[in-house]
């Protein structure tokens, strides 16, 4: 099993797919392939550190992320080499074609990246909405392999096929009151890596979020602090989505963007369903128009 997440930020994979992708480490073991793919700099996510130091502290944060839950870390690269910038990302043809390269490099099974915005009243980070749109174009292309041909050229004289991943969104707290869901994955079991792999970014969460006001989180003195920080946004979380439980949940929307998968197909690999609190029905009447 290969699975790839595509985010804007370091620390945006922590929020959302840690639990998952842990879960699937402890029932998969060396089975499992996990790569986390960051497609900005981070220069932008600070306001006392300046732009270099900031973009080099996260990226060593990120590693250390990467060390604590056993996943790969990449940060994406146009093909000049260049990072796209933080703050300010749009959907240009060289960050398709590195997206591409990615995805194709990789071959996962599972693609998981935010989602497109539906709601015109909901709020949005435009790096968040970048990523989404540009995977959403790109999926076609995966398995197109002169797409891209001026980025990357290629002096293949016959080309290989390369499979196309199922493309699953994540949660995007950015537009809190919008998100809809399929899937609810229990990660009550998986909550302290989560706090452990989240920690590292203690530039983000004793620095910058509490300063940017936006998160309702306060500096964190020590992990336990963190851990009831963690508690408290998986609770708001789940009273967004009207979910009614403690537990910590991870949720997660199927896309036809890439490979239409079945229910059977997700829920035979999918780790800790919570059955009670997924929308398997609406899943299931989804994939069906699909195909």
């Amino acid at each position: 099993m290969k699975v790839l997440c595509i985010h804007a930020h370091y620390d945006d994979f922590e929020f959302t797919a840690s639990g998952l992708f842990t879960a699937w480490k402890e029932k998969l073991g060396k089975d499992l392939q996990a790569r986390v793919i960051v497609c900005t700099d981070g220069r932008a996510g600070h306001h006392f550190r300046t732009p270099p130091e900031t973009s080099a502290l996260r990226f060593k944060e990120q590693e250390a992320s990467a060390r604590v839950g056993g996943y790969e870390f990449l940060p994406l690269r146009l093909p000049d080499g260049s990072q796209p910038r933080e703050a300010c990302l749009i959907v240009t043809r060289d960050f398709l074609a590195a997206l591409w390269k990615a995805i194709r490099d990789f071959e996962p099974d599972y693609l998981f990246c935010p989602p497109v915005p539906q709601d015109t009243l909901a709020g949005i980070h435009i790096d968040h909405v970048a990523v989404a749109e540009a995977v959403r174009r790109v999926a076609y292309m995966i398995n197109v392999p002169h797409a891209f041909v001026e980025e990357y050229p290629s002096a293949d004289t016959e080309a290989a096929s390369c499979k196309v991943p199922v493309i699953v969104n994540v949660y995007d707290s950015y537009t809190r009151g919008a998100n809809r869901y399929h899937i609810a994955i229990d990660v009550e079991a998986q909550f302290e890596a989560i706090c452990a792999m989240s920690y590292c970014h203690r530039s983000q969460i004793a620095e910058w979020l509490p300063w940017v006001g936006r998160h309702d989180t306060e500096a964190p003195s020590t992990a336990a602090d963190w851990r009831q920080t963690m508690r408290r946004r998986f609770d708001k979380k789940n009273r967004e989505l009207s979910i009614a439980t403690s537990q910590a949940l991870e949720v997660f929307t199927v896309t036809s963007w890439g490979t239409v998968p079945t229910v059977a197909q997700i829920l035979k690999d999918f780790p800790s369903i919570n059955d009670e609190h997924s929308r398997l029905d609406g899943l299931a009447e989804f994939l069906d128009r699909s195909r």
